[in-house]
């Protein structure tokens, strides 16, 4: 793609970024050796700039291992070892990573992150589509995937966290921010979310969930250890948890808020330790509280 001067100027650049592109290519350049000499001069929000006002292609970057200041690729980085950047990882596409990727500030994609081991950001880790990891995930900012999100290991996330799809983490989930899931939640160990976190289907954790604001789920939540809130917990399904389910003072418990009240016994059932307090909505299943509750994950 040919980028004359008139095409940039087109698109309302900034006039900084639009003088220095005069001095450097007055006769115009191609796309992707553009954005490359934009991070080479470390004007690296110009080449983001540049990436969403033209974006990806269908170009591939094959290396085996990627160790750099600031990458901005217009289409897909395929890396057979590991990625680590002091600042950004940017594709139009993909990234795709056999080792682990490792950011300073961001890790984004248009498509899929896909890693073979962990991915370590200090910043925000997004993708269009679907975020895998062979390892665990941590990031110092929020998380944004467009699709599926899994991690074989942990995650941790000290911003908010959407995911589009089914969310499936191996190990503990800690959030610093709210959790909005727009399918189906599955933790293999403890989640804990310090704002309100919300599913569009079910909530399934082997440990405890703890949640510092208001927890729901359109379908039901089931957890191997408590369910505790510091607000409401409400279930369109069952709830069923191994330990206590407690409510912030002064909130309910609701169950079966997405089931007809003549089918509470078999699709609102509530199962935990002991009855809890404040259960507003649901059946009490006093006799059955170590059965699987029909209002799960599915």
């Amino acid at each position: 793609m040919d980028l004359t001067k008139d095409f940039i100027k087109s698109k309302r650049p900034c006039a900084d970024g639009f003088r220095w592109f005069l001095r450097h290519h007055q006769d115009g350049s191609n796309y992707q050796p553009l954005l490359d000499a934009l991070v080479a001069h470390e004007r690296v929000n110009d080449a983001l700039w540049l990436l969403e006002k033209f974006g990806p292609t269908d170009e591939i970057l094959h290396v085996d291992q990627m160790e750099t200041d600031a990458i901005v690729f217009a289409g897909t980085l395929d890396v057979h070892g590991s990625i680590n950047a002091d600042s950004i990882v940017r594709a139009g596409r993909s990234i795709r990573a056999g080792g682990g990727i490792r950011a300073g500030t961001l890790v984004e994609a248009g498509e899929n992150i896909r890693a073979g081991g962990p991915i370590w950001c200090d910043g925000a880790v997004k993708a269009g589509e679907d975020i895998r990891a062979g390892w665990g995930i941590t990031a110092r900012g929020r998380i944004v995937c467009g699709g599926l999100l899994r991690a074989a290991w942990d995650l941790f996330c000290e911003g908010d966290l959407q995911a589009s799809e089914y969310m499936n983490i191996g190990g503990d989930m800690l959030v610093n921010g709210a959790i909005h899931c727009e399918k189906g939640m599955k933790i293999g160990g403890h989640l804990t979310g310090l704002g309100d976190v919300k599913s569009a289907n079910g909530i399934e954790t082997g440990a405890d969930l703890r949640c510092h604001g208001h927890l729901h789920a359109d379908w039901g939540i089931r957890s191997g250890g408590c369910i505790v809130a510091a607000g409401a917990i409400s279930a369109g399904e069952s709830l069923q948890a191994g330990g206590e389910i407690r409510a912030g003072q002064g909130y309910g418990i609701y169950a079966g808020l997405g089931v007809r009240r003549d089918a509470w016994e078999a699709s609102a059932q509530v199962m935990a330790r002991c009855k809890p307090d404040n259960l507003m909505s649901g059946w009490w299943a006093a006799d059955a509280c170590t059965a699987g509750p029909s209002g799960g994950l599915r």
